[in-house]
């Protein structure tokens, strides 16, 4: 199943950190989580958070890279050069990521940066740091259909050594339905988020939505974030957060990730982008099954997905 597409390598300048080895995965208030990440965990979840703080939201390959990026576009004012100052997980560090082993870098990063920070993090809302909701933080939350989802995690986690072995697409399609793989169940995460977007100054967007209309989801976000830009400056933006533009910019493509980390020989990290991309990898009898589990965990919510557009 993976991607027969050779990407492009990266330059190979970071250093892979020491010891790479896949995770296992822990089961943590009811969530599977990489056991690395569980180390210390103490220490992301008493995160000092201030009301300036904006935190990125997703279930993983939800459009979280995407996100991101809009959002470092919108608060720079529109400059989309100045997204060129680092790479993305340099602008943007990721809460709860850790080798194992190794001190949580990107949460002393944060803790070193004054507010207001940008924050990135796959948590399901019940394991968010109480700090975020306390000091009342804008939490932009980007979800997915689970069709595509699945296939994009697929790949990830083939590339991915940070991430458990995923095993046969077969045998990832049934541990998906399960919540057998990193941060759990996707329904309950989607859900989770969901039924709490009344209660908390949460923006919830699909992904879909951005890839039917950009221009008008850049709005809507830089609304939620108080900014407001003329025609010209809003089509930089989009222009610059198109996926094609994404794929090809080193500063958020993730090419500076180490092979040894991210295995660009089995798939790039920005793989199709697509809608309906499912398509090509379901077989008749595994969207029968996958629909039939769905209705089951879905049939009591009003939060609904487009799998084609």
């Amino acid at each position: 199943m993976a991607s027969t597409q050779k990407p492009e390598e990266g330059p190979g300048e970071a250093e892979a950190p020491p010891n790479v080895s896949r995770p296992q995965l822990v089961l943590f208030q009811g969530v599977p989580m990489p056991d690395m990440f569980m180390e210390d965990w103490e220490d992301v979840e008493n995160f000092p958070a201030h009301p300036s703080d904006i935190i990125i939201a997703t279930y993983p390959k939800a459009g979280t890279t995407w996100v991101q990026e809009i959002v470092d576009a919108i608060l720079q004012g529109g400059d989309v050069k100045k997204c060129l100052r680092a790479p993305l997980e340099d602008r943007i560090p990721f809460l709860e990521f850790k080798y194992h082993g190794q001190p949580r870098t990107a949460l002393q990063q944060l803790l070193n940066t004054p507010p207001p920070r940008v924050i990135k993090t796959h948590l399901p809302f019940q394991l968010l740091p109480k700090s975020f909701l306390e000091q009342g933080c804008k939490i932009l939350y980007c979800a997915r259909n689970a069709k595509d989802l699945m296939v994009s995690y697929f790949h990830f986690d083939l590339m991915n050594q940070l991430q458990p072995d995923p095993g046969t697409w077969q045998e990832y399609f049934q541990r998906f339905l399960k919540g057998d793989v990193s941060y759990g169940l996707w329904h309950h995460h989607v859900r989770g988020w969901w039924d709490q977007k009344e209660s908390h100054p949460i923006l919830y967007l699909f992904y879909e939505d951005l890839k039917e209309d950009l221009k008008r989801e850049v709005v809507k976000i830089a609304r939620f974030l108080e900014k407001q830009f003329s025609d010209p400056v809003l089509d930089s933006i989009v222009h610059h957060t198109t996926f094609e533009s994404m794929k090809a910019n080193p500063m958020c493509n993730y090419s500076t990730i180490p092979t040894a980390v991210f295995n660009t020989r089995v798939s790039s990290f920005m793989r199709k982008g697509q809608v309906g991309n499912w398509k090509d990898h379901f077989t008749v009898a595994q969207d029968q099954a996958f629909e039939v589990d769905y209705q089951s965990k879905m049939k009591d919510t009003d939060l609904r997905f487009h799998t084609e557009l």
